[in-house]
């Protein structure tokens, strides 16, 4: 398999990425799942600057980091500067200076990345693991591995994505990228939760109308925090309505596969009995997240000399 020496300073959008990009991450990402190796040229230092709670996105990034020989600093968002009024980008200037090469954030604010990269000068690479309800490009390049691996290419694959798709940094990065790489998306789920601009990517639809239909059937949970606190969900109503039942789940290709970004409220968008069932590919994901991640270092590892 034929990888190119790519360099890039950050990973903040997947708008960085044309589709050739991502199929050039993706295969790098599969390169390590089946064994490759590599040795860094210089000692490597990482932080991971998660402002919003996560297992699986910080986990992730700290195996791949870990896996290609790199050094993790601690940081604890709850006992840090921040808390004492730093802003993000003297923090950032902070850990550059005592010699961290790749920062990875996830932050509450949408585009909290513009700003440190237009107005300011930092030698440190930036990799986004998730902004509010903005993006999330590293879940957004598993997801894409974890479809090629089933499907071997895009064109004219149907994807459906439903759920809480207005508040979903993971619906608007995977449309984005599906479209980008010639799949034809849909959407389904509450209609309130779903924002118009997502038509420019698919179309909205029901979902029993669609589901027989569609290739991959990428779930979403509620996202609660987002919702504020005066809005409660009958989480029983909506499985009915909007889950994958098990009735649902034997209306879908033989061959369909489920994604979900997780984590996975059972009984929720997905019955606790599908979660691990022949379609579900959810810890497949997991898995793939490591090597994607682990692709994504290696480029501005590579753009750092230190690979």
């Amino acid at each position: 398999m034929m990888i190119t020496e790519r360099i890039q300073p950050n990973l903040v959008t997947i708008d960085q990425l044309d589709a050739e990009d991502a199929l050039d991450l993706i295969h790098e990402a599969q390169a390590y799942k089946a064994g490759k190796t590599v040795e860094l040229k210089r000692p490597a230092y990482a932080m991971n600057l998660f402002f919003e709670d996560s297992t699986r996105t910080k986990s992730s990034f700290q195996m791949a980091q870990l896996k290609l020989g790199m050094k993790i600093i601690n940081f604890n968002a709850q006992t840090s500067s921040v808390n004492k009024g730093e802003s993000l980008y003297d923090t950032l200037k902070t850990i550059e200076s005592i010699g961290v090469d790749i920062a990875v954030i996830r932050h509450s604010e949408n585009n909290y990345y513009r700003d440190l990269l237009k107005n300011h000068h930092l030698n440190i690479g930036i990799v986004n693991a998730g902004d509010g309800s903005g993006q999330h490009p590293s879940q957004c390049l598993l997801d894409m591995m974890t479809i090629a691996e089933q499907f071997h290419c895009f064109h004219d694959l149907k994807v459906l994505i439903v759920g809480d798709i207005s508040h979903s940094r993971v619906a608007r990065s995977n449309a984005q990228m599906l479209t980008r790489l010639g799949a034809k998306v849909y959407f389904a789920g509450p209609k309130q939760w779903f924002d118009d601009t997502f038509t420019q990517y698919g179309e909205y639809g029901e979902l029993d109308d669609l589901l027989p239909q569609m290739d991959v059937v990428n779930l979403l949970r509620i996202q609660n925090e987002r919702l504020g606190a005066d809005i409660e969900v009958d989480t029983g109503d909506y499985h009915e309505r909007y889950g994958l039942t098990k009735a649902r789940y034997d209306q879908m290709k033989e061959k369909a596969i489920i994604i979900h970004p997780a984590p996975v409220n059972r009984g929720v968008e997905i019955d606790s009995d599908l979660v691990e069932s022949p379609k579900s590919r959810i810890f497949t994901q997991m898995e793939n997240g490591v090597f994607v991640r682990m692709a994504i270092l290696s480029r501005i590892l590579r753009y750092r000399k230190a690979l």
